[in-house]
């Protein structure tokens, strides 16, 4: 509760509403990074993944990474990231899906190495933001092309008022949220209690 309290607190008083409900983290959460709070967060991360043998952490670039990052040195496992753009050391087997980015306005072809995601794996997917949900949704695909088993989500940031969560828990997947913003104006934000 300490860790939630306290991350609620940098939103509040770091995070910059933008116009389109973006709310803007940089200043600690995915372009200047607070490491200690970052290790906190993969910590409780791992702390409520604890039972699930998850085997590897997946995220999507770019800000997701340090995050997913964080728990997977906290779970003792690897980390591996979706790629948005297709490059010549990816081929083969490869696990794609597309993703509409709500931030960019912009449809991503996003892609893994069919070599990292197999049917041994169950999967923990992480990421900086949950809104509609269209990242999740692509790496949830991918988790099941690979054959591999889905722990659940891990989210520092759900915009809860956009419904991408609930749509994902009516669906019976476990997605467990550091800090849940309810409703969003331009000028003030509420969140969630939890």
């Amino acid at each position: 509760m300490v860790l939630i309290r306290a991350l609620e607190q940098r939103i509040l008083t770091e995070g910059q509403i933008l116009p389109g409900e973006v709310l803007k983290v940089g200043s600690f959460l995915n372009q200047q990074i607070d490491t200690k709070l970052l290790k906190d967060m993969g910590e409780e991360i791992a702390r409520l993944f604890s039972s699930n043998n998850v085997t590897k952490v997946l995220t999507i670039e770019s800000s997701g990474i340090a995050l997913a990052y964080s728990a997977a040195v906290a779970l003792g496992v690897p980390m591996v990231f979706a790629k948005k753009h297709k490059s010549s050391n990816l081929a083969g087997n490869i696990l794609t899906s597309k993703v509409f980015s709500y931030t960019h306005q912009q449809t991503y072809d996003i892609m893994v190495s069919g070599d990292y995601i197999n049917n041994d794996d169950t999967i923990l997917i992480v990421d900086d933001f949950l809104a509609m949900g269209n990242a999740l949704n692509g790496l949830i695909d991918i988790v099941g092309q690979g054959g591999a088993k889905l722990a659940g989500c891990a989210i520092a940031i759900e915009k809860g008022f956009q419904g991408g969560g609930d749509a994902l828990r009516a669906k019976g997947i476990r997605v467990e949220s550091l800090a849940i913003i309810d409703k969003m104006t331009d000028d003030s934000l509420e969140f969630r209690p939890q």
